[in-house]
């Protein structure tokens, strides 16, 4: 069975259950808008939902969180954003890790 499918569901629920919230899609869309468009990648992250990984054109990334996967593309689709399927070497070799991040990571490798 499909992720996330539920037969007793009637397809009007199934609608419903995958409409993201206008402030998620405004989120996605001043994410794209501030960083000149973007990609995404979707990662289902168990109960907590899918996580919206977006990489902007000019290096940027940032994410968003969603109830489930099929909320997170349908978010993307109506941001305008192209969702990538896999984590191919293109898109990561497009982000720019901030200095911030390096750092942080950096505390954390110390830490252990």
């Amino acid at each position: 069975m499909a992720e996330g499918s539920d037969p007793t569901l009637t397809a009007q629920q199934t609608v419903a259950d995958q409409t993201p919230s206008s402030g998620l899609v405004a989120g996605i869309k001043s994410f794209a808008a501030g960083h000149g468009g973007a990609k995404a990648v979707i990662e289902y992250v168990g109960k907590r939902g899918a996580r919206i990984v977006l990489v902007g054109s000019d290096g940027a990334w940032g994410d968003q969180f969603a109830d489930d996967t099929g909320v997170a593309r349908e978010a993307c689709a109506r941001a305008g954003v192209t969702v990538e399927n896999a984590w191919e070497r293109e898109l990561m070799d497009q982000m720019r890790p901030s200095n911030d991040l390096w750092r942080s990571m950096a505390r954390r490798a110390m830490a252990r």
